[in-house]
């Protein structure tokens, strides 16, 4: 009887109050380290020596020449920056750690720090599968429109990027319609990312325009901008948009793709000591310009095919992306470099679902700040509103998995397996009804909602069940309209050429 009543005392994750539940991985289940302690300071020390005997390459601009030099970096006649190490770990020491981005009414944020992960729709795919005839067709401006409104309506995207371009509009007129057709489109916060630094101006003022000026901009930040440079080089176009973004007070990430065997070394280690220099080049500069400015590293390392030239290499992507998930954790700053949602499949089929749910699940285990190629396939140059659809669902299912399992008294049951003893009977218990809906997934395309042979369509496959889903969507969902008078403001800018959808 004694043993009957005893007390499971197990601790169990406590979330302290006032906290970001929505998006947290962090508590329940340790995140997975793929390299020793020992090796991940190797790869960190061989990047420092990238910089320090190597050199990052800028393109000559006075202003940003001065500010190294003034820092005691060393600059080469031919423009590479050598960074002695101690001014590497002071930026990466000074940097925020965390940042906060808010929805375009300023009400509601999510915290991007080493704790939280959030879904982004996929960034700048070109190419769209047209409805009629199915075939990959060049984007344009009401695909983006569409793929934003369908990323409003997905409970488990959290902010939206450019899903795909504006093929036809590729100047400066078209990248800032791209800002206009997202804030059109959807309220949730924004990624933005363009080849001009005039192009950011115009999207720095139509952003103040939109929360209410400048300084309210700085204070509830309403977009995050990627620079993306080259592998250890720096365009004069990429170091005035870093200058612009941290003097505007805006969070920023650099992120370059480093291609394995071809702009990086093929092996894994080499290619991720490339990723790493080229974004804490970018980090000290940012830190020069201000000290405690969010600017965080994103860079992907990528693997060519030895077979076909491709980008490919499966398991040298998840694993460098592991690695590099695990050094930002070991710097003490949250990741940029989630890969899950994306495929390299040319379509979106069984080999497509396949990459979804491989990179999707490795996410549980590597736990970046951000996932923001959700819908993007065929090596980023064509984007699926149906992958987009399955990558919503399966970053539900992480976000139940990382909420972890109680262990405690309840959960345990003890008294009631005691109760009930061998082959007992626990559908009619309380403790039944009171937990049946509590720890399973509640998807909405699988597990549970697979089709059974009883029900009315026992032969629907995963693409129907999406599809029908995505129709509803199309059909149904409007996203709350931006504010007329705001909307006659930013169009107003010089640069808004295109005409509103």
């Amino acid at each position: 009887m004694g043993h009957r009543r005893r007390k499971y005392q197990v601790a169990q994750p406590v979330t302290a109050p006032g906290s970001d539940v929505r998006g947290r991985h962090e508590g329940a289940s340790p995140a997975y380290d793929v390299l020793s302690d020992t090796h991940a300071q190797e790869i960190i020390d061989a990047t420092y020596a990238i910089l320090r005997d190597v050199g990052v390459g800028f393109e000559p601009d006075p202003r940003v020449m001065e500010l190294f030099s003034n820092a005691g970096c060393e600059i080469t006649a031919d423009s590479l920056v050598r960074f002695p190490t101690r001014i590497v770990e002071n930026a990466l020491s000074d940097m925020a750690k965390s940042t906060r981005l808010w929805n375009r009414p300023g009400n509601d944020s999510i915290k991007i720090d080493g704790e939280h992960t959030w879904f982004f729709t996929g960034m700048t795919c070109i190419k769209v599968f047209d409805d009629i005839t199915g075939e990959a067709r060049d984007s344009n401006r009401e695909d983006l429109a569409r793929v934003t409104r369908v990323s409003d309506a997905l409970s488990n995207i959290d902010a939206v990027s450019i899903g795909c371009k504006n093929v036809e509009h590729s100047g400066i007129c078209g990248e800032v319609d791209e800002f206009i057709t997202l804030v059109q489109n959807t309220e949730k916060p924004l990624e933005y990312l363009c080849e001009y630094p005039e192009s950011l101006a115009a999207v720095l003022e139509i952003a103040a325009t939109i929360r209410g000026g400048r300084e309210a901009l700085a204070d509830k930040p309403y977009f995050m901008h990627l620079v993306t440079p080259l592998p250890l080089y720096y365009a004069k176009i990429h170091t005035d948009q870093i200058i612009m973004a941290v003097e505007a007070g805006v969070p920023l990430a650099m992120g370059t793709v480093t291609i394995g065997g071809a702009s990086a070394p093929i092996t894994m280690a080499g290619c991720i000591t490339h990723s790493l220099a080229t974004d804490f080049a970018g980090m000290v500069l940012a830190q020069l310009l201000r000290p405690g400015a969010f600017c965080i590293g994103g860079s992907d390392s990528a693997f060519m095919e030895a077979a076909t030239g491709g980008i490919g290499a499966f398991s040298q992507t998840s694993m460098a992306d592991m690695a590099m998930c695990q050094i930002s954790r070991k710097l003490g700053f949250p990741s940029l470099t989630g890969v899950g949602g994306c495929a390299n499949a040319r379509r979106f089929n069984q080999d497509a679902v396949w990459e979804i749910s491989s990179t999707m699940m490795q996410t549980f285990y590597s736990r970046p700040a951000t996932c923001d190629y959700l819908g993007s396939l065929d090596e980023g140059i064509t984007f699926s509103l149906h992958a987009l659809l399955l990558g919503n669902e399966l970053a539900g299912l992480l976000r139940k998995m990382w909420q972890g399992l109680a262990v405690d008294e309840d959960s345990m049951a003890m008294e009631l397996t005691f109760q009930e003893g061998p082959r007992g009977n626990y559908l009619a218990q309380e403790h039944t009804v009171r937990h049946c809906r509590t720890e399973g997934w509640d998807a909405q395309y699988l597990g549970a909602k697979l089709p059974v042979s009883s029900g009315s369509r026992p032969d629907q496959d995963l693409f129907e069940r999406l599809d029908e889903d995505l129709q509803r969507i199309l059909q149904n969902h409007v996203p709350v309209a931006l504010d007329p008078e705001i909307t006659k403001q930013i169009l107003s800018n010089k640069f808004c050429a295109v005409d509103p959808i």
